[in-house]
C-alpha cells in the first residue's frame, strides 16, 4: 500500500452516497493508493466491504470512531 491517502468525509451522507463518493475517489487514483472513508451511515458497514469485494478493490479495515466509522481501502 502506498503511503498516499485520500480522505472522503461522508459523515452525515445516507445510503448510498458514502459508496458512491467512495467509488468516484477510487476512479480518479492509482491503484495502490489507500482512501480513507468517514462515515456515519449504518448501512455503510455493510455496504462498503461488499461494494470492495464486488469492484475488486481491497477492505483492509474499519474502526470506531466518536460517532462513526473510518473505512480504509486500497484501489485494486
Amino acid at each position: 500500500m502506498s503511503e498516499d491517502i485520500l480522505e472522503i468525509d461522508a459523515i452525515g451522507l445516507i445510503c448510498p452516497l458514502p459508496v458512491l463518493r467512495l467509488r468516484k475517489a477510487l476512479e480518479g487514483v492509482a491503484s495502490g493508493v489507500a482512501v480513507r472513508l468517514l462515515a456515519d451511515d449504518a448501512v455503510a458497514v455493510v455496504d462498503v466491504p461488499h461494494f470492495c469485494a464486488e469492484a475488486g478493490h481491497r477492505f483492509i479495515e474499519m474502526e470506531e470512531a466518536e460517532g462513526h466509522q473510518v473505512y480504509l481501502v486500497e484501489k485494486g
